[in-house]
Formats: structure tokens, sequence, C-alpha cells
């Protein structure tokens, strides 16, 4: 009986090792070699100090800055644990509504998101990733066109030329991936940040 036993634990043990410490760590070390930033988080640094990440949305509400997609992600009411708040861009319970199409509560935010944008960016045409939110609750990114419908408010905001801040826009337009992937797109944290240095500049 031992001698069947012994070849069982054996390999487990051995198993064990390969798969629970020897790829892990090698897949590890190989990313950290070959793709660093993107091991690390894709961190985005401003003076030495990381302000966020490229992959996870942050809120900005001030009138100076580019507004991301809206996010539905909701957390427990640290003063009523029987109650839910709404948390936006919490990295930490990153979810979705799952709020379907006959849902009161999605078309009752949906428009009052839609008047909210009006308000900002004026009348016009809508554009759907403005007033709705990602599967994630974290998308990071947003259309063209939900960026450069933004301009003219947040010229206005900053007391800066219209055209320059469209000219940053148009110029942190990222290509879809291999020219075929994806679609193109705005990473609005590196745009807010690329706008503060158009401020100072």
């Amino acid at each position: 009986m031992l001698q069947h036993i012994r070849p069982a634990v054996v390999l487990l043990l051995l198993f064990s090792a390969l798969t629970g410490l020897v790829y892990p760590l090698a897949v590890t070390g190989i990313a950290q070699i070959a793709l660093p930033r993107q091991a690390n988080g894709s961190l985005i640094e401003k003076d030495g100090v990381v302000v966020g990440s490229a992959l996870i949305g942050q809120n900005f509400k001030s009138d100076k800055y580019f507004h991301p997609r809206p996010s539905a992600i909701t957390g427990t009411d640290p003063k009523d644990s029987t109650k839910t708040i709404d948390t936006p861009y919490d990295a930490s319970n990153s979810s979705a509504s799952n709020l379907g199409p006959t849902s009161q509560k999605l078309v009752d935010r949906v428009k009052a998101s839609v008047e909210a944008w009006r308000a900002m960016a004026g009348p016009g045409a809508v554009p759907a990733d403005a007033v709705t939110t990602s599967a994630s609750g974290l998308d990071p990114d947003v259309s063209p066109q939900t960026a450069l419908a933004q301009v003219a408010s947040v010229a206005k905001a900053r007391g800066l030329d219209e055209a320059k801040v469209r000219d940053l826009v148009e110029a942190s337009i990222d290509p879809p991936a291999f020219g075929l992937i994806g679609e193109p797109r705005v990473n609005i944290l590196r745009l807010n940040l690329a706008l503060d240095q158009l401020k100072s500049s």
C-alpha cells in the first residue's frame, strides 16, 4: 500500500510547488521585465506622486475638468449597514447596476444624466457613454465625441482658448489597438492632467 501512496504524495507535492510557486513567480518575473508599468497597475504619477491608474476611472466634478462616464457602483452606508449609498469609481467594489431596460430607476437616472449633460454641453445629440455606465463602473475612457462635446464648457470654466483645448483633446485620442481592436478613446485622467499643464504653460 505504501508503494502506491508514496508516488501520489510526491506528485502532489511536486505539482503543488510547480503550479503554486514556480509558475506564478515565473509569470510575475517575466511581466516585471517585459511590461513593468502594466504589471504594476499602469499607475500615473504627477510630480513623483501616484495620482491614479490609467485603468480606473475617477470622479471629476468640477466644471474645470473633463467628466468621465457615470459610475453605478454602490456600497454599504457607513452610518447604516442596512442601506447602500453611491460610491462611484470604488475600485474595491467594481460592479454594474444590474438594472434592466424596463427599470424605472434606470430610466430616471439616465434622464437625470441627460439633463445634467445638456446643462453642461448644451443642446444637441448626447453621446451614449456620457449618460450610461460601464459594466465595471470603473471605465477610465470616454469616446472622442464625449470628450470633444465638453471642450466649450471646460475652456469657458478655465478661461482658455477653445481651439487650444480642442487640440489637446484631439492629441489625447488613443486609436484602436493595432489599428483594428476596439474603438478610439480618450483617457480622462491623462487628459485632465494634460489640461492642468496647459493652464500653467
